[in-house]
């Protein structure tokens, strides 16, 4: 099956990519909106880019009328945010926070998400987060329709039981976050881990 994603099938990209290209892990985003109010919103379009800087991405897309969605808005106003990642506790409450409110409604307060102060920025971070990483805004890239965020990473939060202080190492079999499934509703969580050692 051949299907021409800048042609034929161009109405269909979002559907056929984002139900292919999975899992994809999910930024939780907390970003500030100009009244004080934390915006919270998950993007599966989202990774690591690089390590020295520390650096991450993910894709705001634009709401229907073409218009920038609030977190987009407010990295771009305040410079930071805070990538929250998800376990499957806060699934549920992280699904209920992709509905579309109006720019100064908080997310948080609507659904009742504890936040902590972060240590470097401004804006909370998401208090039952396994993990939460301050970022400060490198650079917005806009491309066609897309809209690509980048943050260095300036300080990691990390849930006590997931992180061995001696190795310096995340515990990966205690790290169980929630990744992006199919495109409209699917998730997965990362339960069935293995492990192949590379080659030296």
């Amino acid at each position: 099956m051949k299907l021409d994603l800048l042609g034929e099938h161009a109405d269909r990209a979002y559907p056929i990519l984002a139900s292919l290209i999975t899992p994809r892990p999910i930024a939780w985003v907390t970003t500030l909106h100009e009244n004080g109010k934390v915006n919270a919103a998950p993007f599966s379009f989202f990774n690591m880019i690089g390590d020295d800087p520390p650096m991450l991405m993910f894709c705001p897309g634009n709401r229907e009328d073409g218009t920038p969605k609030d977190t987009a808005r407010n990295c771009r106003r305040s410079g930071e945010f805070v990538v929250n990642l998800v376990d499957a506790p806060l699934c549920e409450m992280m699904v209920r926070t992709s509905a579309s409110h109006a720019a100064e409604v908080s997310e948080t307060e609507i659904e009742g998400i504890e936040t902590s102060a972060s240590s470097m920025i401004t804006t909370p971070r998401i208090s039952a987060a396994p993990a939460a990483l301050e970022c400060k805004l490198h650079d917005i890239l806009e491309i066609g329709g897309n809209r690509m965020v980048i943050g260095i990473v300036h300080c990691v939060h990390v849930r006590d039981s997931l992180y061995d202080p001696i190795q310096q190492r995340i515990l990966a079999h205690n790290y169980q976050v929630i990744g992006r499934m199919a495109s409209p509703d699917w998730y997965c969580t990362t339960l069935d881990q293995f492990e192949i050692q590379r080659p030296r």
